[in-house]
């Protein structure tokens, strides 16, 4: 196994952990050699059994032998780049979770077609920016049972590096990709759609036609102005979390927990 000891931040080889930004890992221009860094044993380990392929790694020495080790041993061609916690923090301008961040190829993305087929509930992200509430929505879905999530393009990249952190790396485990039309175009795939709003005309989460749709598309806005007006309109349904001591909303990480859990297939 290549392991290589670092003794300069301007070394060859670690360009994808220190001069790239996520945008230029991302590389919408050939997404099939597209980039993302996962970070933590645990997340990496999630990763490599769905199936993505690591590159090269940057670990402190110390895990070279410990939490670093089965990706070494399953992938013994790949460079490691290794260092102390001291040249490693200052090199990527963070204290590494558990030591660890491995370079990974992204894969290609399914069509909407392909991911919505057959799936009883899907999550629709729209505008969502903050790679925290990226992450935790993904997980959320994970552990309830959506089946699928679709983004538009204003919102966060899921392969973020804190994104896909903050999921625990779930972002592996529910299929996703980019929304490419319209959320009321989804009607075509069999898909009714709920807008998670507070409008006049929402009908209550545990409404119990909304609940009993066999296949429903549930459509999550931005952080601070929520879904806009025109997707609210374009949607089969608008559905708010009831709340009470006069609270108007939650965070849309939170509300999409609820929304899952209520509207889950039964």
């Amino acid at each position: 196994m290549p392991i290589i000891h670092i003794s300069s931040l301007s070394q060859p080889g670690l360009e994808h952990y220190t001069l790239l930004t996520e945008t230029q890992l991302r590389n919408r221009l050939d997404p099939d050699n597209g980039i993302f860094i996962a970070e933590s044993p645990k997340v990496i380990k999630v990763a490599i059994e769905a199936g993505y392929t690591p590159l090269s790694m940057l670990c402190e020495e110390r895990h070279i032998g410990g939490d670093a080790a089965f990706v070494i041993e399953r992938f013994p061609d790949i460079p490691v780049y290794t260092g102390d916690r001291e040249m490693l923090a200052s090199l990527t301008g963070y204290t590494l979770t558990r030591g660890v961040l491995c370079a990974m190829r992204r894969r290609r993305l399914p069509s909407v077609e392909e991911l919505c087929e057959g799936a009883r509930r899907v999550a629709v992200i729209d505008g969502v920016v903050d790679t925290t509430n990226i992450g935790a929505i993904f997980r959320s879905a994970a552990a309830i049972g959506i089946e699928a999530i679709l983004l538009t393009p204003t919102s966060c990249d899921p392969l973020n590096r804190r994104a896909v952190r903050v999921s625990m790396g779930t972002i592996f485990q529910v299929p996703w990709t980019w929304l490419d039309r319209e959320v009321c175009e989804l009607s075509r795939l069999g898909l009714k759609t709920v807008a998670m709003a507070l409008s006049d005309n929402s009908v209550s989460i545990d409404d119990e036609n909304l609940c009993a749709e066999p296949r429903l598309a549930i459509v999550l806005g931005t952080e601070g102005d929520g879904l806009a007006d025109n997707v609210i309109a374009g949607c089969d349904y608008v559905a708010r979390i009831p709340m009470a001591h006069g609270v108007d909303s939650l965070n849309v990480a939170a509300a999409s927990a609820v929304a899952f859990w209520q509207l889950r297939a039964r």
